[in-house]
């Protein structure tokens, strides 16, 4: 018996809706990286993006544990003295709320040029409406997941 490898014809792409509102961020974003690789299926081939399309509603409402509100994001513009810091409570409450979802989901994928093809999978709203209905999405439950996803105290 032959070991099985997915051909780009063998992949069923779903469409999947997930509601971050009260969800821990580290947890959350673990479950979606695992969902845009396709680990969740028998058929997981390491070479193929064989992973789901994920929308996110809700991204501003995610929670963050201990003192992470305070922790900064880093990057670096590409110039001489360049590096730039934010803390998560600024981006949260700022225009773009949603970059912290998706800086946590990129940073849990491999650093390679099929990761960077699996996070134009990912689709991430900071409110409730998104434009995806049409494609019917799958509700995914990630509160009832496991009692820790969501945050206590």
């Amino acid at each position: 018996m032959k070991t099985f490898s997915a051909t780009p014809a063998d992949i069923e792409k779903k469409w999947i809706l997930i509601d971050a509102e009260g969800v821990v961020l580290g947890r959350l974003a673990s479950i979606v990286a695992m969902r845009l690789r396709g680990k969740h299926k028998p058929s997981f081939t390491p070479h193929i993006d064989c992973g789901d399309n994920v929308i996110i509603i809700n991204a501003e409402k995610v929670q963050l544990t201990g003192k992470k509100r305070e922790e900064n994001f880093y990057w670096h513009t590409g110039y001489p003295g360049g590096i730039k810091s934010r803390t998560k409570e600024q981006i949260l409450t700022g225009k773009h709320p949603e970059r912290v979802v998706t800086i946590a989901v990129k940073r849990m994928l491999p650093g390679n040029t099929l990761s960077r093809k699996q996070m134009t999978n990912l689709r991430v709203y900071a409110g409730h409406e998104h434009p995806h209905e049409a494609q019917s999405p799958e509700a995914l439950d990630v509160k009832s997941m496991n009692p820790k996803n969501t945050r206590i105290g």
